[in-house]
């Protein structure tokens, strides 16, 4: 990667760019062009200035570009509606992030394909599953916004390992491949791991981010789920509804941080002297980890506000990762062993 694209992943998610400098560098071009394309195409599908259609319109471009089609993009409109500078040079350097894929090994670059193929997917599955429902009445007046409600939980699993759960399986065979190609380990469960790994850390954002999605008219929880609990998309968060809402979100927590122990343990299957890669999942899984816990003390009055570790306890986490990863026993106390779900 270019010094201009590490720039702008640095400008784009610093907190990932974190995650980035950490790896080795056999792997970190790879994962970070990936990130780099991917945030592209979220960047796309938040632009919600832009009418649904040619936001669809964009994604499709993106991903026929990505699968070698010649068409060079031209996303200046989607460039001119980002209120961000480093969104605006993000859509602006798309064609030079695609290239950069040539610089890959067949292999590496097929690796990179996938993994862009199905989060895509999950990005338009996303848009027009909550697309505002048109009226069917001539001239009639619009209606209030309405909140949509995925339908069950298998919808939800299938969504977040479409964004998040496949970038695991991604992850998992391009250090497969660089690093560790030799090393005995079970594949099935590593892989396993390593696709809930993913879906805990989006799971994670989807509770943090219940109130903010709630007032786009998106619900992430389950109408199924809700139902039991006597709930409505529209009124679940009221303080009348504590009783009702809390046990439910905090059987949520519970499935994120049973994805996250399987993150750690994934983490644990990794050879041990792969100390970068092993500091790289520790830090998202311990961050993660202290969400949930925050989360978890919250109630519905909380939940509306920001919710977040602070940039203390973040430096807090990497300095206790630090100086307990060259050590066995330290590393494993950094989180205690817990049943897996």
């Amino acid at each position: 990667m270019t010094a201009s694209q590490n720039e702008l992943l640095r400008a784009t998610s610093r907190s990932f760019y974190l995650t980035l400098r950490a790896l080795p560098r056999a792997i970190r071009p790879q994962i970070g062009l990936a990130y780099l394309l991917a945030r592209t195409a979220d960047t796309i599908a938040d632009t919600e200035i832009v009418p649904l259609a040619q936001r669809l319109d964009a994604l499709q471009k993106l991903r026929e570009r990505i699968n070698k089609n010649s068409a060079p993009l031209n996303f200046s409109e989607l460039a001119g509606r980002q209120g961000s500078s480093a969104e605006k040079l993000l859509l602006e350097k798309a064609n030079d992030s695609v290239d950069a894929l040539q610089q890959f090994s067949a292999d590496d670059q097929k690796r990179i394909r996938d993994v862009l193929a199905t989060i895509t997917s999950g990005q338009e599955l996303d848009l027009k599953r909550f697309a505002p429902r048109e009226s069917t009445v001539p001239n009639a007046m619009p209606e209030p916004p309405s909140i949509i409600a995925l339908e069950t939980a298998l919808e939800l699993d299938d969504y977040t390992y479409r964004v998040a759960g496949c970038v695991g399986e991604f992850w998992t065979k391009i250090c497969r491949a660089h690093l560790f190609p030799q090393a005995r380990l079970d594949e099935r469960q590593f892989m396993t791991d390593a696709v809930r790994f993913g879906k805990g850390l989006q799971l994670i954002n989807i509770l943090r981010d219940l109130p903010a999605d709630l007032k786009k008219g998106r619900c992430y929880l389950p109408r199924e789920k809700l139902e039991q609990r006597k709930l409505l998309p529209q009124t679940m968060l009221s303080p009348a509804n504590e009783g009702n809402f809390l046990p439910l979100f905090r059987e949520y927590l519970d499935k994120a941080e049973a994805h996250l122990y399987a993150g750690w343990e994934y983490t644990n299957t990794l050879p041990f002297n792969q100390f970068r890669v092993r500091l790289a999942c520790a830090w998202p899984i311990l961050i993660g980890m202290e969400t949930i816990e925050k989360l978890r003390a919250a109630g519905v009055i909380e939940l509306q506000q920001s919710v977040k570790i602070s940039r203390q306890e973040v430096r807090g986490i990497i300095v206790r990762t630090l100086f307990a990863c060259p050590f066995r026993a330290l590393w494993n106390n950094l989180l205690p062993q817990k049943q897996l779900l």
